[in-house]
């Protein structure tokens, strides 16, 4: 009777230029048999064709085992791609990166408010509530504008659920549910985009010249 051997491909890894990606880099690997030998097998070579991604399909593992394991029986588990995403990009320049994000975003969100208030003229709505409420006219009433730039920054971290690492509770923020969806739109797109142009290649390498 055949060994049977389970294989769960990963939905998506990060890889170096010119990395060799070997089974147990894509894939969960379960077997009887042949268990490092299996996980060691080269399933693809990172060249500078395959762009920032690269799609890997399950049938194309399925082959790769096969071929060298003709006696095995391979139960394919999981997703039927496998994205490889080449990170050229050192740790350095990461970091100069978020930091610059950082800056760009906190400037641009400080003025965001900024221009808000001062469109809506909240000095003098301010003032306002405060003559309704004690009967004396003011220019610049901090006990309500204090509390009220605390309040901001406080909805905020409620909103988004965050203190720096910290968490108030498991629910998702509805960021972090954007940022999902923005991942799960950019994968099917690489998906359906590296499959389009390994046809496209397929067809010019069979044409007649």
């Amino acid at each position: 009777m055949a060994s049977i051997v389970y294989i769960k491909l990963k939905k998506k890894i990060k890889a170096q230029m010119e990395q060799r990606i070997l089974l147990q880099d894509i894939a969960e690997v379960v077997a009887d048999q042949n268990q490092m030998e299996l996980q060691q097998m080269p399933i693809i070579q990172l060249t500078s064709k395959y762009g920032t991604y690269a799609v890997i399909e399950a049938i194309h593992v399925l082959r790769v085992v096969k071929h060298a394991f003709p006696h095995l029986q391979i139960q394919m588990l999981g997703p039927v791609h496998s994205i490889i995403e080449r990170s050229p990009e050192t740790r350095l320049r990461k970091k100069l990166f978020v930091f610059l994000t950082w800056i760009f975003l906190f400037t641009g969100s400080g003025l965001a408010i900024m221009n808000f208030h001062t469109d809506v003229s909240m000095k003098k709505v301010h003032d306002r509530i405060y003559f309704l409420v004690t009967g004396d006219q003011v220019d610049g009433s901090l006990w309500l504008q204090i509390p009220y730039s605390i309040g901001i920054g406080v909805g905020m971290i409620l909103f988004f659920n965050h203190v720096f690492k910290r968490r108030f509770n498991e629910e998702p923020s509805p960021m972090e549910l954007e940022m999902y969806l923005y991942q799960e739109t950019i994968d099917q797109y690489v998906i359906e985009h590296e499959k389009v142009r390994a046809e496209g290649d397929s067809n010019d390498s069979t044409s007649p010249r």
